[in-house]
């Protein structure tokens, strides 16, 4: 025990005169129990969602097969199904599709077939557009006046009602707006949760928990195959309804189960509300006095500035909390457009499109499971960053040289190295970011991050559908943006083994003793 600490002993509590709130959440929660456990799991429950709506385009904007019709059908050269490009240039009484439901994409259902790659691509893009909007808008929220759990609340609501309000749309424009929607009540969903279930644990056990959530994110997308495999035949609508209704299920769950992040409500002045956490939180059976709880308010005697963009202007104010800032934006910008360009860009590979999402499915499972039970704890952030970005984008760029259908197994291999660094460098990023602000400003920070992301993925659907014609603009522009953005990493300092810190003074201290600040 320190020599400045001061131990009283009354019955069965001891007392701490002299602590900070790190302190007292390393003694209350730094051993892990099923209650945190439990909480984690309620917190990253709304990532299994927000998988499914992120990737449900997949298959409700899949270009079904069709075939030609008439008695004379197989003599006529001018219909050949085939060739997925001559259904534009053959009468509409020549061919019909495949399934007897011509609901089972909007392609289909809106006759889309011969639409322009922007057309088909519209909805995704303002899906991606409007997570962007929405986490620059909202983010800021869970730094400064709602919190971390209302704001995963709010988030999770708004996605699911925007997603069940598509399964209605009458034609492509609504459709695409509730799209937008969607996205914009999402965007901060993930990284809210990862941000709440870091700071409620000991520094010990951070990177195990956040894995729960990206756990969730995998099977999400698992959930999303096998129900649109099992409703493949019916129209897309059922496959909204399905994957919305439980999601408005988990919200409700949330709201009223999950708990604060303690570490948020003493940086807001709450003192009390943050001890009653960590009590409920506690693996021991210790009662901490007043006198514990005036120390710690002693800290932190005013709360922060709940104006909507508040955290952001913390932020902003130091020079090198934006250097740190920048570096991290447009490495996200890179991993964004390669990580999800290559999920979304399954249905164009060639290959069956159950049986290719469930491979990245599962190899993105693998990635989690890699990088937050071995990985994260002993391997440098940098160095791990820039050698999984490298990789990524090399073998991006190998791949759309020699073109998907000229040595396939190569290809495949290929392909699936590419998408496993990717994971890993989307992985990393994620946790990279919320290690390298203090919670006064982690989750604007690390939302701005992961909007640039998004912002990536805003070009992937246009990129993709230009990529059928020719690779090069598809996983050629994925693999050089990624190889480019992956050496700003080399600007931004190590933060593996350090501990969490709470105010901008605390982190610019903390920094400045171990030579950190860029």
């Amino acid at each position: 025990m320190e020599s400045n600490d001061v131990v009283e002993v009354t019955g069965q509590h001891q007392v701490l005169s002299s602590v900070s709130i790190d302190e007292v959440i390393e003694q209350s929660i730094g051993s892990i129990n099923a209650i945190q456990i439990l909480q984690a799991v309620i917190a990253s429950l709304p990532a299994l969602f927000d998988s499914q709506q992120t990737y449900i385009s997949i298959f409700a904007h899949a270009q079904p097969t069709w075939h030609c019709t008439g008695s004379n059908s197989t003599s006529n050269i001018s219909c050949n199904s085939n060739i997925k490009s001559n259904i534009c240039r053959v009468s509409k009484s020549d061919w019909a599709w495949d399934s007897p439901n011509v609901h089972t994409s909007i392609i289909s259902e809106w006759d889309l077939e011969c639409a322009s790659s922007f057309m088909t691509g519209f909805p995704t893009t303002c899906y991606f557009v409007g997570c962007l909007l929405g986490g620059l808008v909202l983010a800021t929220l869970g730094d400064s006046s709602i919190g971390r759990k209302n704001l995963i609340c709010l988030s999770s609501l708004v996605m699911s009602l925007a997603a069940l309000a598509s399964a209605f749309s009458p034609n492509i424009w609504v459709y695409s707006a509730f799209r937008f929607l969607c996205g914009a009540g999402r965007a901060p969903l993930a990284n809210c949760a990862l941000v709440l279930v870091t700071e409620r644990v000991g520094k010990r056990w951070r990177s195990q928990v956040a894995m729960i959530g990206f756990l969730l994110f995998s099977i999400g997308l698992l959930t999303l195959i096998g129900i649109a495999y099992l409703t493949k035949d019916s129209s897309w609508r059922t496959l909204y309804l399905y994957t919305t209704i439980p999601g408005i299920i988990c919200t409700l769950l949330c709201y009223f189960f999950l708990l604060e992040s303690p570490r948020w409500l003493f940086m807001q002045g709450r003192t009390k509300d943050s001890m009653a956490v960590l009590r409920k939180l506690s693996s021991n059976t210790l009662s901490y006095s007043t006198s514990i709880m005036n120390n710690i308010g002693a800290l932190q005697k005013t709360p922060n500035n709940t104006s909507l963009f508040a955290s952001l202007n913390i932020l902003l104010k130091k020079r090198w909390a934006v250097k740190r800032l920048s570096a991290s934006v447009v490495l996200a910008f890179g991993i964004g457009l390669l990580y999800f360009g290559m999920f979304l860009g399954v249905e164009h590979l060639g290959f069956n499109i159950y049986l290719t999402s469930t491979f990245t499915a599962l190899l993105s499972l693998a990635s989690y499971l890699l990088t937050f039970l071995f990985w994260i704890q002993r391997c440098n952030r940098r160095s791990s960053l820039l050698g999984f970005c490298v990789i990524s984008g090399a073998t991006s760029i190998i791949f759309a040289v020699i073109g998907k259908n000229v040595h396939v197994s190569l290809t495949i291999g290929l392909e699936l190295v590419s998408l496993f660094c990717a994971c890993m460098a989307y992985n990393l990023v994620l946790m990279y970011t919320v290690e390298l602000f203090p919670t006064c400003v982690r989750i604007s920070a690390s939302s701005l991050v992961r909007q640039a992301m998004i912002f990536g993925s805003v070009f992937d659907p246009v990129l993709i559908l230009l990529g059928r014609q020719n690779m090069i603009y598809s996983y050629g522009v994925f693999g050089i943006t990624v190889l480019v953005c992956g050496f700003l990493v080399l600007c931004l300092p190590e933060t593996r083994g350090k501990v969490l810190c709470d105010t901008m003074e605390e982190q610019e201290l903390r920094d400045n003793r171990s030579n950190l600040i860029i």
